[in-house]
């Protein structure tokens, strides 16, 4: 009982990877192989903007109006705020503010034009950009929509609207067909 404790072997510990050497096998692997299923990196969500206006009735009705030239309102609550769109059939406004309205281009035609520092001004509300989304899909006429939105900016081709802003403050979308009736006079 009194022999030399003998002490226990010690435990051969696993070498692990630094940093370095674990990125740089990832790297090589990456290389030689592509990234497997869990590293993938997660795509972000593609928002379709305007989809939420584009089937409603009352935002139809609105467009109705716009093209026939009468007038229609509606209120629209986003984040506890309360928004008004309506139309007298020559612009629609959001919250008091004009964004589209339309010129005369012949019998059957009119113009659709954004007014771009309205625009500018209501970017930052996401009411008001599916709206303006909704209003430009809603006019198959006028093909696929001129102006994107990206980080919180709407973009027309290369440049934001701001860049353009002081140009003029419009910006021409293209024709539209009209249901508005002409009267003709008769003798």
């Amino acid at each position: 009982m009194t022999g030399n404790p003998e002490k226990a072997p010690k435990k051969i510990k696993e070498k692990k990877q630094s940093p370095q050497e674990r990125l740089e096998a990832m790297r090589y692997n990456h290389m030689m192989y592509g990234p497997t299923e869990g590293e993938l990196k997660l795509v972000p969500k593609k928002i379709d903007f305007g989809a939420s206006f584009l089937k409603h009735p009352k935002f139809q009705s609105l467009i109705t109006a716009f093209k026939n030239g009468t007038a229609f309102k509606f209120d629209v609550t986003a984040n506890s705020k309360m928004f008004s769109i309506d139309t007298d059939g020559s612009h629609i406004s959001f919250d008091g503010k004009v964004i589209f309205y339309s010129r005369p281009l012949n019998k059957y035609e009119d113009n659709l034009l954004v007014d771009r520092a309205s625009a500018i001004q209501l970017q930052s509300i996401d009411a008001a950009v599916h709206l303006v989304f909704a209003v430009l899909r809603s006019f198959p006429e006028l093909g696929e929509p001129q102006i994107q939105y990206l980080h919180h900016k709407f973009y027309h081709g290369a440049g934001t609207l701001e860049t353009s802003a002081n140009e003029e403050s419009n910006l021409l979308i293209g024709p539209y067909k009209h249901n508005k009736t002409h009267e003709r006079i008769r003798f």
